[in-house]
């Protein structure tokens, strides 16, 4: 899910989104509306995300060696995870897996994939000894590692030059992300783009027995992207084909949509927005949804049984920047009585894809657990920065349109005291259809959690009933 072993999947900070709140805009009303989205019964999922480059490449990774991930699996069992998430399609592009249409991954860190053994293949076969689910995950819209210089942003001039997202910096210049020190996002817009990531995905359930697929990064890198020229293209085209704007073609671009910027947390984000900004943010949204209603569509034609999914960040009401709506098109933000959504236009409701999924896991790596434990937070229902109220705000706009399940980062977040991983876990079960432990490295090397010492217990005693 994260390329750095030590980084939150909750904070995104190495592909450039915050977790904290966005302050380009008025703040979230969290609302004190009521709870009234039914919660789920029956047998819950217990996910483990297992990232790629912690566990296989990382110094303290296990998952090099056949003999260490049966005996790790066997342990994961005994503590009651019933469903793994197997990253197979790194920040690089590359897969792990001989694919068609990207390279194979390579070695890092003196590190290579299990020797003698189809990665995926074995990863499967085992998951199912065990009785797991198994699902594959992808980095869907990364085409490149900007430590190594490697992936299709830096090795195929196509990628290089027309396929790589373009981001404002402070002085509202236009530049290639890469050039920031970002990995290399690509723009999802591009048509070619999104049928490279749909074919390795059809190739994972083609080739391989897992359970599903899940969206990682299916989204864009920032505020601050994509303003290249074939962005401004089909925002005007946009504008022409929803709202017959006359005078779309007279755009000043990019200073309609953002007329200033400014340095923020480390992030470059608007200091001044243009006329068109709530508009170009409905426009992002459309292109990801319309994406994911592609790949879904691309998915079940290669094979119906396979589950699509996708995990977002929990934070939903500051999740506009990255251009996701990943609430049900049953919920309006723009026209909802209980939480301000000043981001919202009266289109974005038509772009929510909770409809278009199987499975949506949530970031609810905060270290307010429950809204009653801040003054400020409890008399309300609904909060995107406590464990409690994000994963009650996530049913509330998903509609119970799609099964939620709620995460927790068990080695970044900054746990009160050890417990809470029990009661963060206890939590979450309660209130949504499944949970999901990010990362698996963080259960079982301590020099890669906060605490210093290994979870398996915490854990197990969350996931007891």
């Amino acid at each position: 899910m994260i390329k750095s072993t030590l980084l939150s999947a909750c904070c995104l900070l190495l592909l450039a989104t915050a977790c904290k709140k966005n302050n380009d805009t008025p703040p979230v009303d969290p609302g004190t509306g009521t709870d009234t989205i039914p919660i789920p019964t029956g047998k819950k999922e217990a996910i483990v995300w297992i990232d790629l480059n912690a566990n296989v490449f990382g110094t303290y990774g296990r998952f090099n060696d056949t003999a260490a991930i049966r005996k790790t699996l066997d342990t994961l069992q005994q503590i009651g995870i019933t469903s793994l998430v197997v990253d197979v399609k790194e920040s690089s592009g590359h897969t792990v897996f001989p694919s068609a249409y990207t390279k194979k991954v390579g070695s890092h860190n003196g590190k290579s994939l299990p020797a003698d053994v189809d990665y995926l293949d074995f990863m499967v076969k085992k998951a199912k000894e065990r009785n797991f689910k198994i699902y594959a995950s992808v980095m869907t819209f990364v085409e490149g590692d900007n430590d190594d210089k490697t992936g299709a942003v830096f090795e195929d001039a196509t990628f290089k030059n027309k396929y790589q997202s373009i981001v404002c910096d402070v002085n509202g210049k236009r530049v290639p992300i890469t050039e920031t020190g970002r990995p290399g996002f690509v723009n999802p817009a591009y048509p070619e783009v999104q049928d490279r990531i749909i074919n390795i995905l059809k190739e994972i359930v083609t080739k391989y027995a897992v359970d599903g697929v899940i969206l990682d990064y299916g989204r864009y890198a920032n505020i601050d992207a994509d303003f290249s020229d074939y962005s401004k293209t089909q925002f005007i085209q946009y504008l022409k084909d929803v709202f017959h704007d006359q005078n779309a073609n007279f755009l000043n671009f990019p200073t309609d949509i953002v007329t200033s910027w400014k340095t923020e947390s480390g992030q470059t984000t608007p200091a001044v927005t243009g006329k068109y900004y709530k508009r170009w943010l409905a426009y992002r949204m459309s292109v990801i949804y319309n994406f994911v209603k592609k790949a879904h569509a691309g998915v079940k034609a290669a094979r119906a049984d396979a589950l699509f999914g996708a995990y977002v960040g929990g934070w939903y009401g500051d999740y506009y920047p990255v251009g996701v709506n990943w609430g049900s098109q049953q919920y309006d933000p723009f026209n909802d009585p209980k939480i301000r959504m000043d981001w919202a236009y009266p289109q974005t409701k038509e772009y929510g894809y909770a409809e278009e999924l199987g499975l949506l896991m949530t970031g609810n790596y905060f270290s307010q657990l429950y809204l009653a434990d801040n003054p400020a937070t409890a008399n309300l229902t609904y909060n995107w920065w406590s464990v409690e109220g994000s994963v009650k705000g996530g049913r509330y706009v998903t509609q119970g349109k799609v099964p939620l399940v709620g995460s927790i980062d068990a080695g970044n977040t900054n746990w009160n005291q050890k417990s809470d991983i029990r009661r963060a876990i206890k939590l979450i079960l309660s209130q949504t259809s499944g949970v999901m432990i990010f990362d698996l490295v963080h259960l079982y090397a301590p020099q890669y959690n906060k605490l210093q010492q290994p979870l398996w217990d915490e854990i197990k005693a969350g996931l007891q009933p």
